[in-house]
């Protein structure tokens, strides 16, 4: 589901990464950011009073051009830029509040209106705003299972309750391989195409194994063991596969189909579990096969044309 959040929490989690500091305003913090398919309006960029952003940004060029106004259209486009009730407006490659005029700071005060500066470029400001909110106000879905980093592609462990998803990541973990993500990792769209995932906050770190309880994986294995964030690129579904199952799996292609995550298709295979396999091992062995298929090889394909290859030697 979209999200929505609050220019206070906003704030709290990424306001000294944009250098952002207060200059009025104050009373206004509870306003929200809106995801955008609810809205025709755009989340951040450069002042807009045709069609306002919900987060305005006046670098240089955009206090120049108010400046250069008339009395009355100077008056008249500060009071519409109010006027829209934006969540945010944020004065860019200013170092402080006193480069900023009173009738800025009072009409803030009495509209509550959070206003804001940082000492960041405009530009590079609009950029990180529009990305950060990007990830923040996206469409969002949390899937049951155990986010990992192996071999530097994002994979996600599905599979029933008990099924040893958890044990498998911990052994993962022990070979190399990073944690980014337990239980109910969150994962967003950061792209058309590209979805991204993360681990809540209060599950950040922890991985629960049965009979140990809940193990902190960066206390145990050091800061290396843990990645913040990372494309979901491969979901293998670990089962229990009945013999007559397992007959019907087709044994040179593999179980292989498309999941869609957030309206991104993305590869997911099926790993029986069984009694003496090493899936770590199949597992990386899945990871290694889903590169080379990215880069156009199918050992699968391949296998097939050298046996028609050979019957027609023959």
């Amino acid at each position: 589901m979209p999200a929505d959040l609050t220019v206070h929490d906003f704030l709290k989690t990424h306001g000294e990464q944009l250098g952002l500091h207060w200059c009025a305003g104050r009373d206004g913090e509870q306003r929200q950011l809106k995801n955008e398919k609810n809205l025709t309006t755009p989340v951040a960029g450069y002042l807009n009073l045709v069609k306002p952003n919900q987060i305005q940004v006046l670098g240089p060029e955009e206090v120049d051009y108010l400046q250069q106004l008339g009395k009355n259209s100077h008056k008249d486009a500060i009071q519409r830029l109010f006027n829209s009730q934006p969540a945010m407006i944020i004065f860019a490659n200013i170092q402080d509040k006193t480069r900023v005029s009173d009738e800025f700071i009072e009409l803030a005060e009495q509209t509550k209106t959070p206003l804001l500066c940082s000492p960041r470029p405009s530009n590079e400001l609009t950029e990180l705003l529009q990305y950060l909110l990007a990830q923040l106000l996206g469409d969002r879905e949390i899937i049951h299972g155990v986010f990992m980093e192996v071999m530097g592609i994002g994979v996600l462990l599905t599979g029933p309750s008990g099924i040893g998803k958890s044990e498998l990541a911990l052994e993962l973990i022990s070979r190399g391989h990073r944690l980014v993500a337990d239980d109910a990792p969150e994962f967003h769209r950061s792209a058309p195409d590209t979805i991204r995932g993360r681990s809540p906050v209060l599950l950040k770190d922890f991985l629960e194994v049965r009979g140990l309880g809940i193990l902190n994986v960066r206390a145990m294995f050091g800061d290396t063991s843990i990645v913040e964030t990372k494309r979901l690129r491969l979901i293998v579904h670990l089962d229990t596969i009945s013999e007559n199952t397992l007959w019907e799996v087709d044994r040179i292609g593999g179980s292989q189909r498309q999941r869609d995550v957030l309206g991104v298709q993305i590869p997911e295979v099926q790993i029986p579990v069984a009694p003496g396999r090493n899936v770590a091992v199949i597992i990386e062995a899945a990871v290694r096969n889903h590169v080379l298929l990215l880069n156009g090889y199918s050992a699968a394909k391949d296998f097939i044309q050298r046996q028609q290859d050979s019957i027609n030697d023959n």
